[in-house]
């Protein structure tokens, strides 16, 4: 069977192609993917998957299923499609949304014959407020046997881990004054989000060393005579495991509230953007893509790493078996989020490596489709 879903997967590579390339060439931001959203529904809608779309009432989410009406496991294919500000598909979602529909409509082909059902679901904007968040909290995945996507990177790489993460504001209230004819009058709410600012510096001392703590001013005032009254500071902060990461933040909303009695501001603390949990691989189904991928051609696999970042991928990995490998578009080093990937995405290599991480993504489902994958 899997040499017939090689045979279906080349046959579907130009449309799987153009899929993607569309997309390159029209980005669009998370939660505003409607051209993208609608590529790949029209492509699952003419291979008969039943589309519901939007999800949970965000609009470019969807659940696309084929069912073979016969019993069996269900396997999900998850697609992303949303780009980054300025610099476009820099994180390659165009290639996971196409890598995913594309296993999906190969697999779609022969479930006939074996049973079970086939789920894609579109999830839009990874790179902000996660859909899978939302979906895996919402019982979208209850009954789903093994979720599956490929992310284009540098290189070839198992699926691993990656950092739980909470995006956080804090908005310093204080009182304006003339800063020079009344100073004493004034609460800089400016100051306060310095102070914040220094004590997480300080705090970095004292975290291990899976911990990144990383933010902006996203409001300061409005002129250097005024003495601020708002001060908005957005963060990101992330550690290996959830429960690390609660350790951390605790850590991070006393300097916040010390910062606010430096000056004599109030703080307003929130969450700007969903919390991500830490990714969990699930080993079993990863060896199996792993063996998949070497089937394919595909040897050089590195081991899997830590790298500090995070998605809402590790949602879905706390509710059903999951994995996330990386797949080398390119033969000379690149680094993620610069244009320098998204053009790479574009490639006839990349475009190769595409059609491989889609069949790769469509053997390993088969795998769960028969039984030989011990979840």
């Amino acid at each position: 069977m899997k040499e017939q879903l090689l045979t279906i997967g080349k046959g579907l590579k130009e449309r799987i192609c153009a899929i993607s390339d569309f997309m390159y060439h029209n980005p669009e931001l998370g939660n505003q993917e409607y051209k993208a959203c609608e590529q790949l529904v029209n492509f699952l809608k003419e291979h008969d998957f039943t589309v519901t779309c939007p999800v949970l009432g965000i609009e470019t989410a969807f659940e696309a299923v084929f069912d073979s009406g016969k019993p069996g496991p269900s396997i999900a294919f998850l697609c992303e499609y949303d780009a980054l500000p300025e610099i476009g598909h820099a994180c390659g979602h165009n290639m996971i949304g196409a890598m995913s529909t594309g296993a999906g409509v190969m697999l779609s082909k022969i479930i006939g014959d074996i049973g079970g059902k086939i789920y894609v679901y579109g999830t839009p904007a990874e790179e902000t407020n996660g859909a899978k968040v939302a979906m895996a909290e919402n019982g979208v995945f209850n009954g789903i046997t093994a979720a599956m996507m490929i992310h284009p990177s540098s290189d070839t790489r198992e699926s691993g881990t990656s950092a739980a993460m909470e995006a956080i504001q804090f908005a310093y209230k204080g009182h304006t004054a003339h800063a020079a004819g009344c100073p004493e009058k004034g609460i800089n709410a400016l100051n306060s989000v310095i102070a914040l600012f220094n004590g997480i510096d300080a705090l970095r001392q004292h975290v291990t060393p899976d911990v990144r703590m990383h933010g902006i001013i996203s409001k300061g005032g409005v002129a250097a005579n005024i003495v601020p009254d708002e001060a908005v500071a957005q963060f990101y902060l992330r550690s290996a495991t959830k429960e690390n990461l609660a350790v951390v933040k605790e850590q991070v909303l006393r300097i916040a509230e010390g910062a606010a009695l430096i000056t004599g501001a109030t703080v307003e603390i929130s969450n700007y953007e969903l919390s991500n949990d830490n990714l969990v691989t699930h080993k079993a189904l990863s060896e199996a893509y792993n063996y998949n991928l070497r089937q394919l051609g595909v040897t050089d696999i590195q081991p899997a790493r830590f790298g500090g970042g995070s998605s809402d991928i590790g949602n879905v990995s706390h509710v059903v078996p999951t994995i996330h490998p990386y797949i080398g578009i390119s033969e000379t080093p690149l680094i993620g989020h610069t244009r320098e990937l998204a053009t790479a995405t574009t490639t006839p290599f990349a475009h190769e490596r595409m059609l491989i991480g889609a069949v790769a993504l469509a053997y390993t489902g088969l795998d769960v489709l028969c039984g030989s994958v011990e979840l």
